[in-house]
């Protein structure tokens, strides 16, 4: 497994990995940046992801594992330990190890002094530039991206791999060895050639939270001495110009022979100047990161680099004790500390011009102003951003400019869209105004008129079909809200919990099937019109929620403990007897109150018969609309029979009707044989008579049109049958004696025609 690796999940299109990246490492693809590992040089540079996107993979487990396999372990800190650890004694420290199960801890700044022989000899003997190799990430550096200088990295071993080798070298093999520093590039050092020397290498914060979950308190801990060979004064390996004062390397200040230097952009421009030729030192003492191995990427963060120094020299001249094992000498045979190194660059593509300026002219960029070399998108300049997009590591959608003028020009796209959208609602909404003149709709228009520039609570009563949403509407349309949102709920298609939901919104978790938190109608409304249909089908427990709406402007989420505050105007309709529910129990007398502030009657069709023709003109527009039917009209019988008509439906069983109607008719005119049966039947019984608009009750109006149509049956049977009564009982499938009981209840007299 890679050292680092990538939620995906995480990553955001910051590029903030890409712009912080020395070699470009990164590949972006469709979004998602992922390191190319055959590139990376394990800075851990884009481990300062803002998103966390990046992280390093936890060994604690690996050595959890090893601890309790039962064969030795040991322990090396690197020589940098004392300015992370700066709250204890190095003897707690090595205490706290062992008690986590290490049979030995070392310095690791003894791989600095074991390494410093070989420097010596080296540097006596050569007559071209060379470039230490203690630092793993400056190692991968010119092995990945500066081959030329391969012959010029020193032909030794970092001291982490000096001590890995040491310590197998006199315990053996089978002992295994977990190196503890702020070095990610360490990590990656030990998964290529010089694996086998060390097999684990933790982080400080890693080793800080295996000591947290193994419930160890170092500062608790009585001082115990260190394992193996005191490393004297290779304990300042890690601090600035410290490999050269261990390798007993003298400096002049006029002289540029000896080069000592820190951080990317010093390593990246030396490693330059190198490979160009324009320098030509004898040694180059490279180490990647900013104040050296003392503030390496796992580094605390907390303090300032030269109390850092402070701590380090501190920790050298305390002169910590030693335990020297019988299998440690002071004059120890050193293993072989020699390496090799590989071409690991690989060639990639290179653009020609065209391939440039078309890539450029894919992100708008057509002169040179408009080249902004903003680095947004992680490249220093947009060309270097094209070569990237031509070699596959970059995608175009990363140019910020370009995807902010996208973004201009879909909004004036979406703008006009919704123009359109509005100007076609704003039509449609024209088709939905209330329809008639009759005096109850007039009363109902001006009552309208009056309340809908309010903010008051609106109650509309009437029965089913009358067109309450209608209403609803019209007030938001005429009100001071018509160009925030109009939400609208039938109450009684919800059951009680998912109505709650619906109203007042959820958070996470608060029931099963709540997978993410949830805005509710009230919260989406804000501003606006909510409408809610049926309002005398709530619980009492959503009573009581909705009345805290209606006094305090404040909504709870279903699960949440924060109300939020909404400024909604609510208009709520019914069709039950809410007085009826305030006596019986069923319906709260403080909420009924609060709705009750303004309410409109809505009378029903049969009260409204001079309207109808106007309404069935209205509804077979509709219908040729949406049916794409050329029709003419509608004849003057069938909309008499419509006035006469009950309609239990209200409007809407008028529609209804007419929409079917459309749809059977063959000419270009709706006909009175083209309503349903009862309407013929009450054209016959009324075909002389005046519009009834008396009211009604439902059944008492079936029952009328129940024995009208039996009537015109029975007649019809006695006319087929000349009057007799035993064949029409036949024809008609009934006992005699029940088509006589018929004849009487009807009231029809039977004559007989003559043969």
């Amino acid at each position: 497994m890679e050292p680092i690796v990538t939620y995906k999940e995480r990553c955001r299109r910051c590029y903030s990995c890409v712009r912080s990246c020395p070699v470009k490492a990164i590949k972006v693809d469709g979004g998602f940046a992922q390191i190319m590992y055959d590139r990376c040089i394990g800075c851990g540079n884009c481990l300062s992801c803002p998103q966390n996107a990046k992280v390093v993979v936890d060994r604690m487990v690996k050595t959890q594992e090893m601890l309790a396999s039962g064969v030795p372990v040991v322990a090396v800190l690197g020589s940098s330990f004392p300015a992370f650890f700066h709250s204890l004694r190095a003897g707690q420290l090595v205490a706290a190890l062992k008690s986590l199960g290490f049979c030995e801890v070392h310095e690791g700044a003894f791989g600095g002094r074991m390494i410093a022989e070989s420097y010596r000899k080296a540097l006596s003997s050569s007559h071209q530039t060379l470039i230490s190799s203690h630092c793993p990430a400056v190692v991968d550096l010119i092995e990945r991206h500066y081959p030329s200088l391969l012959p010029n990295i020193m032909p030794v071993v970092s001291p982490m791999i000096a001590m890995g080798r040491f310590i197998k070298g006199i315990r053996g093999s089978d002992t295994r060895v977990v190196y503890i520093s702020t070095c990610i590039a360490a990590k990656f050092e030990i998964q290529g050639e010089m694996a086998g020397a060390i097999d684990v290498v933790l982080t400080y914060q890693e080793m800080e939270n295996l000591f947290k979950s193994r419930g160890i308190t170092p500062a608790t801990l009585g001082e115990m001495p260190f394992s193996g060979i005191d490393p004297e004064g290779g304990r300042l390996f890690s601090l600035t110009g410290g490999p050269l004062k261990v390798f007993n390397i003298e400096t002049d200040f006029h002289d540029n022979d000896t080069i000592c230097a820190e951080g990317e952009a010093h390593t990246i421009g030396i490693i330059r100047d190198l490979a160009a030729g324009r320098i030509t030192p004898s040694f180059v003492d490279l180490r990647f990161c900013d104040g050296g191995c003392v503030d390496g990427p796992a580094r605390d963060k907390g303090l300032h680099h030269f109390y850092k120094r402070k701590l380090i020299l501190g920790h050298n001249n305390s002169r910590p004790p030693y335990d020297t094992a019988a299998h440690y000498h002071t004059d120890p045979v050193l293993p072989d500390l020699g390496r090799t190194y590989a071409d690991k660059s690989k060639k990639l593509p290179t653009p020609s011009k065209e391939d440039i300026k078309r890539i450029l002219h894919s992100t708008n960029k057509f002169t040179q102003g408009d080249e902004l070399n903003c680095r947004a998108c992680g490249y220093n300049t947009c060309r270097e951003h094209a070569v990237a997009v031509f070699q596959g590591f970059a995608d175009v959608d990363m140019c910020l400019p370009r995807t902010m003028q996208a973004i201009v020009e879909e909004r004036g796209r979406l703008i006009q869209k919704f123009e359109l959208v509005q100007r076609e609602l704003d039509r449609q909404a024209g088709d939905n105004l209330i329809v008639g003149s009759d005096p109850g709709i007039r009363e109902v228009m001006e009552l309208i008129h009056q309340v809908a520039p309010t903010p008051t609570t609106v109650l509309i009563r009437g029965e089913t079909g009358t067109g309450k949403e209608l209403t609803a509407r019209a007030i938001h349309r005429q009100s001071q809200r018509n160009d925030k949102p109009l939400m609208t709920v039938n109450c009684t298609t919800l059951t009680d919990s998912l109505l709650e939901s619906e109203l007042f919104g959820h958070k996470k978790g608060s029931f099963t099937g709540a997978i993410a938190d949830k805005k509710g109608l009230f919260e989406a409304a804000n501003g606006g019109t909510i409408f809610l249909d049926e309002i005398g089908d709530i619980t009492p427990k959503l009573q009581a929620e909705l009345l805290r709406v209606l006094d305090m402007g404040e909504v709870r989420p279903v699960g949440g403990v924060v109300a939020k505050k909404v400024d909604v105007r609510l208009i709520a309709a019914t069709n039950k007897d809410l007085e009826l529910g305030v006596r019986d129990g069923w319906f709260r007398e403080d909420l009924y109150y609060r709705l009750n502030v303004f309410f409109i009657q809505l009378p029903p069709l049969r009260e409204r018969a001079e309207s109808v023709p106007a309404l069935a003109h209205h509804f077979l527009d509709k219908a040729r609309k949406k049916l794409n039917k050329a029709i003419a009209g509608i004849e003057d019988r069938a909309v008499k029979a419509m006035q006469h008509y009950a309609w239990p439906g209200n409007i809407r069983e008028m529609q209804n009707v007419l929409e079917r109607s459309a749809v059977l008719v063959k000419d270009d005119i709706i006909r009175l044989e083209n309503l349903p049966t009862i309407f013929t039947e009450i054209y016959n019984s009324h075909s002389g008579g005046e519009v009834i608009t008396a009211r009604v009750s439902y059944r008492d109006e079936r029952d009328q049109q129940v024995e009208r149509t039996e009537k015109t049956i029975i007649l019809r049977y006695l006319e087929e049958t000349g009057g007799n009564v035993a064949k029409a009982a036949r024809m008609a499938n009934l006992p005699r004696r029940s088509f006589y009981r018929l004849l009487e209840k009807l009231d029809i007299s039977v004559v007989r025609q003559p043969k």
